[in-house]
């Protein structure tokens, strides 16, 4: 088991030094899957510490899922390469509005097995929302006042495109990315930029807005029926569409993920020339899975695959602001066909999702969903 020590020059304090050391030995394997972590009082005599400055470390960790107390047991490492993501190294201030959420007396008592999650629990936290917003209006002031670029802020659009690398392994550039108020408005725009005249191909059963909005659009669209894999490739291959929408994570309201095997179909099918994929990934951040899900995107991301996603999942369904990502070697031609449209996200609401991404609290709140969803999943006894 790794050292740890504290140094009293730093102006941090000592239980964040400590919980940035440890989180770091942890991601790095240094600390695998299942093993056990100090007793609060050998870390605490290690590192010159009281029990409770280890125990606050322990609870910031425990929160965001990087480790889990077994009772009467200790602490032992539940973090696995790809099931949490990444997040920025702990400040005092994040910190500090961490210890608001949750009560850390108690955080050292929660099971192995944990309740059912409840919409309530899933929901972004309020006063977290709040601090930020209060601190983007103090940092920007009156420039949150001028019109934003047509696709959006640059410096939204560059904080995404960080995260997508980081989480989906997505490597696109910022002018790949359009900013729009919701899914909807983003559909409309997909169809200015592939054009009327186009069938769209959907997913049977899927969310009915879909398909509402794609016509209201002017487009036509067809069903392709589904089975536990995905979207049936023999009524892929017979059908005269050539855009396919498709969910391929936890697709509403069958709840079906595409097999890899299945992607890769998709991805076959769109190889043929003319043909495109709207891959809609809007509950991908909550997955339970051990191992991220390869996007469509990421398998093909030079031609044939738009990828898009919303913040109304993750943060609140208030937030009307989704992103689309353009395929690199059509994005210029694409954009060129909706240049006139003006972007209809405030300035102030995106700053306000850049710094919640850049300061770590985005993925910090998505790594509590799904750490509370896999507890809740456990069985009785296990």
């Amino acid at each position: 088991m790794p050292q740890y020590s504290i140094n009293p020059q730093f102006k941090q304090p000592a239980y964040l030094q400590l919980y940035n050391q440890l989180c770091e030995d942890i991601t790095r394997g240094l600390c695998p899957y299942g093993s056990r972590l100090p007793s609060k009082r050998f870390l605490a005599a290690e590192t010159g510490t009281s029990v409770i400055t280890v125990q606050h470390a322990y609870d910031l960790l425990a929160d965001e899922g990087y480790i889990e107390s077994r009772e009467r047991s200790g602490y032992f490492v539940s973090y696995k390469e790809n099931e949490l993501f990444p997040v920025a190294a702990m400040t005092e201030e994040s910190a500090a509005e961490l210890s608001e959420l949750t009560d850390v007396h108690e955080i050292s008592d929660i099971p192995i097995r944990g309740p059912v999650v409840t919409p309530e629990q899933e929901q972004f936290p309020f006063n977290t929302l709040a601090k930020v917003a209060r601190k983007v209006l103090s940092d920007y002031g009156e420039s949150l006042m001028v019109r934003s670029p047509n696709s959006g802020t640059v410096f939204l659009r560059e904080t995404i495109a960080q995260y997508l690398a980081r989480s989906r392994r997505m490597n696109v550039v910022p002018n790949q990315i359009i900013i729009g108020s919701g899914s909807e408005y983003l559909y409309n725009l997909i169809v200015q930029m592939l054009g009327r005249e186009r069938i769209f191909a959907l997913e049977d059963p899927s969310y009915e807005k879909i398909k509402l909005v794609y016509e209201a659009s002017g487009v036509r669209c067809r069903m392709l029926p589904m089975d536990r894999e995905g979207v049936r490739l023999s009524a892929l291959k017979k059908t005269d569409a050539t855009v396919l929408h498709v969910t391929p994570f936890n697709s509403y309201p069958s709840g079906i993920t595409a097999t890899a095997s299945r992607r890769a179909g998709y991805i076959r099918w769109a190889s043929a020339e003319d043909r495109f994929i709207i891959e809609d990934d809007f509950d991908s951040e909550f997955s339970m899975s051990t191992k991220a899900e390869d996007t469509l995107f990421s398998l093909e991301p030079e031609k044939s695959v738009i990828y898009m996603n919303t913040f109304t999942r993750t943060i609140s369904p208030a937030v009307r602001v989704g992103y689309m990502v353009l395929p690199a070697k059509l994005s210029a031609a694409l954009q060129e066909k909706i240049s006139f449209y003006s972007c209809t996200v405030p300035v102030f609401t995106q700053h306000l999702l850049a710094e919640l991404i850049r300061n770590g609290d985005f993925e910090r709140h998505i790594n509590r969903v799904r750490r509370r969803r896999r507890q809740g999943a456990e069985p009785v006894g296990k």
